[in-house]
């Protein structure tokens, strides 16, 4: 007896679906700011208190990212952390930038899927690791210039002033009367159960964390289902005549319209495994698909109280920006990720070991280290 056939959802269903899910994504952002508030400063500044370097920032935005295999979900927490307060706003960009970075291990992880292949390997692990060495090398650039002079932040407090003004820490953000009512509701069950405060607080933390990430993770697969086959075929047929800023325009809609950049990078590797698509056009998508994915921050920061939540998004935007236009519009900065990827791709083939190697170190072993170094 044949196994019955998956039930088809009209896509106007799924797009409803999309829209309550985006919606229930807001409800956990606020909910995860309402519960550290509850918790009260002195648990904010205890939980926080270890990543007040900014290297040790940077390495635990990385590995959160690692450990929830999305950089949207990490940076929506993030934004609700700065939001709430438990976390300053100096803390919050190197974990941004750390956030950024970790996201680009789902590429190096389906590139592996080529392995016994040799020459499907080289390509597919080049194709993965380019976005590898420009984010790092993003980071090596602009962590140290934020730091020194705080230009980045500077730049992306201007921006929010333009878009909400300059009146104060509160901002009148459309959404958030929108979300208030449900995580009332899940305030006043919560304490019904007897929880102290710190109880209570510690439950809407866990609950806001549990919605957004299983939120993101629906949009995410719904998004994939309505249009990713459609986008794929029309990314290889813009890519096939070129990359450059056009290629860049492609990563952006692409990463927006399904709300994960690893969906948009992790199509490139099989394409670019198959040499449908050369390593000098795919890298252009990963560099959109990097501004693409900033769309989630800005997302949660609607449902934030605070204005320093939307200038820590703005942060995460400006920062791919100003990455974009240093490390490939200077023309002798640009050819620099893709060498890097080659070489690296090259050794691998030799040895395999090589590729655990560079996945182990850069994404686990080095942010482990990190945060206990400077922690």
């Amino acid at each position: 007896m044949s196994a019955a056939a998956p039930i088809a959802v009209p896509r106007w269903v799924r797009t409803i679906i999309v829209l309550a899910l985006i919606y229930l994504f807001l409800v956990g952002v606020s909910s995860l700011e309402s519960g550290i508030k509850v918790m009260g400063a002195d648990t904010q500044e205890r939980l926080f208190s270890s990543v007040s370097n900014p290297i040790a920032g940077l390495f635990v935005g990385l590995l959160g990212t690692v450990l929830v295999q999305s950089s949207s979900a990490s940076t929506a927490v993030i934004v609700g952390l700065v939001a709430s307060g438990a976390l300053g706003f100096d803390q919050a960009v190197p974990m941004i930038m750390g956030a950024n970075l970790g996201t680009t291990v789902t590429n190096t992880l389906v590139s592996l899927g080529h392995v016994r292949q040799s020459n499907e390997f080289r390509r597919a692990l080049a194709a993965a690791t380019v976005h590898d060495f420009f984010n790092l090398m993003a980071v090596a650039v602009l962590l140290p210039v934020e730091l020194i002079t705080g230009r980045l932040s500077w730049l992306a407090s201007q921006t929010a002033d333009l878009l909400v003004g300059s009146g104060g820490s509160e901002w009148k953000s459309p959404v958030k009367a929108w979300v208030k009512h449900p995580v009332g509701w899940l305030k006043d069950g919560l304490g019904g159960l007897g929880l102290a405060d710190n109880g209570l607080g510690v439950a809407m933390v866990a609950v806001g964390l549990c919605v957004v990430i299983a939120a993101l993770i629906a949009i995410t697969k719904n998004m994939k289902t309505l249009i990713a086959a459609r986008l794929e075929r029309s990314m290889n047929r813009v890519l096939a005549r070129g990359g450059g800023v056009v290629a860049i325009l492609v990563g952006v809609m692409v990463t927006i319209a399904v709300q994960s950049s690893s969906i948009t990078t992790s199509i490139l590797i099989p394409m670019s495994a198959a040499g449908v698509i050369s390593l000098r056009n795919a890298y252009p998508v990963t560099l959109g698909a990097n501004i693409g994915t900033t769309i989630t921050a800005l997302l949660a920061a609607l449902a934030s109280s605070g204005s320093d939540a939307l200038t820590i998004a703005l942060v995460h935007t400006w920062f791919n920006v100003i990455a974009i236009v240093i490390l490939f519009g200077i023309p002798f900065l640009r050819p620099l990720p893709i060498r890097a990827a080659e070489a690296l791709a090259a050794l691998a083939v030799q040895r395999r070991s090589v590729a655990f190697g560079w996945m182990l170190s850069v994404f686990i072993i080095i942010p482990l280290l990190g945060i206990a170094v400077f922690r």
